[in-house]
């Protein structure tokens, strides 16, 4: 993760700024699909592996990938498709751990691979191979280079306008000379690449809410900004140590994504609806692509937002410390 530091003359509203990375232990896991309730199973496609889904996500650290995006998306795809086999794979932060993960997932048998990079341009090479051996490859939340099939992830530039909104707003829209910090994400993260015209003045913009933490913890006593809603930046929502996050509606992300990777791996058409746009990768692939739209998490609609779509309880969120925050703000 890198800092940088530099001048701005006025406060705009316009931050885009990806997830941060750490490591962890991978895993592998497997799981079977059964014939419960639910939509009758879709025709199995004629090839390799019909039926089976590999997931690949790129680490456990942040919050939402264990406890979030893999359990979303492989409820739905059981929802849409009860026969369908999963294979999971997390590659704890390592690029070249991910490259041989694909490569199991399509010797495998795989079909399709629903697929969030830990380095979206180093995994051109495997996405190309998997895709020589008829494996198709739905892009999750980062934008991997290489013959993606579809990409699904939420609207980066719309992320840092809310960000440098709030920003603008906790300073008060002076134009004064002053100092910006911004840290970065992952330098192998496309979303972390994204342009932003300018940073707000006399704030901390970071990339995740655990970078948040960690420029907290450094001792900086100015506005903090994040994304991805980890359960302690919600508190420091509350506490006002933090002035916002971007809660990202993470149901749809994965909903839409596993909709893609059943259709794609029983041989349907992906419809317009699900990717109506197009995106060029890094690779110059043109590629159909669903953005989803990011919403500002203030202390004003925790309530509304996070509590209200089953990510944390409002015990969770206030425990001791917060009791009085959350009762100022109406969860208790």
């Amino acid at each position: 993760m890198s800092i940088g530091l530099r001048r701005v003359l006025a406060v705009t509203a316009a931050i885009s700024l990806g997830l941060g990375a750490a490591s962890c232990d991978s895993a592998t896991q497997s799981s079977s699909g059964g014939s419960g309730g639910g939509p009758p199973p879709l025709p199995a496609a004629a090839g390799r592996g019909a039926g089976r889904i590999a997931l690949l996500l790129p680490e456990a650290r942040t919050t939402r990938y264990e406890q979030f995006d893999r359990p979303l998306i492989e409820k739905k795809i059981k929802e849409l498709a009860p026969d369908a086999q999963i294979d999971y794979y997390n590659a704890g932060q390592d690029a070249a751990v991910q490259q041989t993960q694909i490569d199991a997932a399509v010797k495998k048998g795989a079909k399709v691979l629903i697929l969030d990079a830990v380095d979206a341009e180093s995994i051109q090479a495997s996405i190309q191979k998997a895709h020589d051996a008829g494996v198709r490859v739905v892009a999750y939340d980062r934008l991997a280079q290489g013959p993606v099939d579809a990409y699904v992830s939420f609207d980066n530039r719309k992320v840092g306008e809310l960000r440098g909104q709030a920003a603008a707003a906790v300073v008060g829209g002076t134009a004064d000379v002053g100092e910006a910090i911004t840290t970065n994400g992952s330098p192998t993260d496309p979303n972390a690449a994204d342009p932003s015209a300018a940073d707000p003045n006399a704030a901390v913009p970071s990339a995740v809410d655990s970078s948040a933490s960690d420029s907290e913890a450094s001792g900086l006593s100015v506005p903090l900004t994040g994304q991805d809603f980890q359960l302690d930046g919600v508190q420091r929502i509350l506490a006002g140590a933090q002035a916002m996050s971007v809660y990202k509606p993470l149901k749809s992300e994965a909903d839409t994504a596993a909709q893609l990777a059943v259709d794609l791996a029983y041989g349907q058409e992906i419809g317009g609806a699900l990717v109506p746009t197009t995106v060029t990768s890094g690779s110059s692939d043109k590629v159909p692509t669903g953005l989803i739209a990011p919403v500002a998490l203030t202390k004003d609609n925790v309530k509304a937002t996070v509590v209200a779509d089953g990510l944390f309880t409002v015990a969770q969120i206030c425990t001791p410390d917060y009791v009085a925050a959350c009762s100022a703000a109406g969860l208790q």
